[in-house]
Formats: C-alpha cells, sequence, structure tokens
C-alpha cells in the first residue's frame, strides 16, 4: 500500500517538484526511504562528518552552527521543516558537512541512501533536472557575490558581512564572534565597529551579548 503521507511531503521538496500523481506514486511504493525521529537537542550531524544519504527534514526545527576555518567565529540559525539538509556535499570532492546540526525540537526526517539517489537520477529525468537546477541555482548565487556593489557605510558592511555568512537569508541568527575579529574582518577599527554596532542595536536591528551578535530577524536589517 503506497504511504501517501510519504506522497504529501516529497510534493514540499524541489526535488521532487514537476513529478506526475502517478509517478509520485511510483516513486514513494518503489523507493526504499528511511525514517527517522530524533528528540530535542539531539545531534543531527557534525561538521567533517561524511555525507553518505540526503537527511529531508519534514518536521520540527533544527540548529545549524557554521564555523570559520581559523575556529575563531561562527553562525547559528534556525531552519524549519521542509528542509533539505545540504543536498551540494552528496556529490564531488568534498563530501562532507561544512556544518554541525542539532534538533530544537522533537524533529521527523526522512532519508535517502546515496544508492538510492543514484537509482531516481536513472529512473527520473525530471529530478536529474531538479537536481542539477538546485545545483545550478546555488553556482549562479555565489557567483554574482564578487560582482555586487559594494557597501558605502560601515553598517552596509556589517550587515553585508552577516548575509554573506548564513545559509538560510531570513529568519533569526546568532552571530558569536567577538568585536575585534569583525572589525580585522572588515578592516576597520574597533571603535567605529562598537559605535555602528550599538547604533544598530538602539534601532532594534540586533542584540549585542558578550562575545556575540543576535539577529531577531536577518530581513529587517535590509528595511
Amino acid at each position: 500500500m503506497i504511504n501517501f503521507q510519504l506522497y504529501d511531503h516529497l510534493q514540499q521538496f524541489p526535488l521532487f517538484q514537476g513529478l506526475s500523481v502517478s509517478e509520485l506514486l511510483q516513486m514513494a511504493g518503489n523507493t526504499k526511504f528511511g525514517f527517522e525521529k530524533l528528540p530535542a537537542r539531539s545531534v543531527v550531524v557534525r561538521e567533517g562528518d561524511a555525507c553518505q544519504r540526503l537527511l529531508f527534514l519534514i518536521g520540527g526545527q533544527l540548529s545549524m552552527e557554521t564555523v570559520s576555518d581559523d575556529r575563531s567565529y561562527s553562525v547559528t540559525e534556525q531552519l524549519s521543516s521542509p528542509w533539505l539538509l545540504q543536498p551540494e556535499v552528496l556529490f564531488g570532492t568534498a563530501t562532507r558537512y561544512t556544518c554541525s546540526v542539532r534538533t530544537v525540537t522533537p524533529c521527523s526526517f526522512f532519508t535517502l541512501s546515496k544508492d538510492e539517489v543514484m537509482r531516481l537520477l536513472d529512473d527520473f529525468l525530471i529530478i536529474r533536472l531538479n537536481l542539477v537546477n538546485m545545483y545550478a541555482a546555488l553556482i549562479q548565487r555565489r557567483s554574482r557575490q564578487p560582482w555586487r556593489r559594494q557597501p558605502l557605510s560601515l553598517e552596509e558592511r556589517v550587515v553585508r558581512f552577516l548575509v554573506d555568512h548564513v545559509i538560510y537569508p531570513a529568519g533569526p541568527k546568532q552571530v558569536h564572534i567577538r568585536m575585534q575579529r569583525l572589525a580585522d574582518e572588515l578592516n576597520e577599527t574597533r571603535r567605529n565597529i562598537s559605535h555602528t554596532l550599538n547604533a544598530m542595536q538602539q534601532r532594534g536591528l540586533i542584540r549585542l551579548h558578550r562575545g556575540s551578535i543576535e539577529v531577531p530577524s536577518l530581513e529587517t536589517l535590509f528595511m
């Protein structure tokens, strides 16, 4: 019997968009999906873990932490279902997760092994095209970054730094960084950075804590 609840979940993800009802039902009935439920505050993946499957979040909320190469600062952001966790690291030369992910609330996932993904890519042209489009969109977005207009003010440079270091460009973010390190990153004085951050805090854009910057809503930085 076809799991129609799985069918409903599949429709939420871009990887399966464009499939007909019969194709979705065929895939749902013939594919070896895994299912996992994790309690709150559980580790989903750690930075550096090998990516050997696709993880589809279908219920709950995750916390994702990405750390700089020199381990001196990090960004933590929350992601809600539906969410596909780092599909770009399933293939290529660097097939390891670049962030650490934990559950904030109890979470439900369905999973696809790399072998199952390869079989689906062979069987369904639309899934191949969807995956290519996902990768192309990521490449195109990143290839345009060097060509954007340069920020005119220090506040715009701070906002650009925050936006460039998140995975999902919306929602709450926690940036764990010392003020001097942020000054070094932006080639500015610590005094100017402090003045700018405090001005942003007074306008309700951010909240300053010892060693971190809390962004209640990244969207408000563009308003």
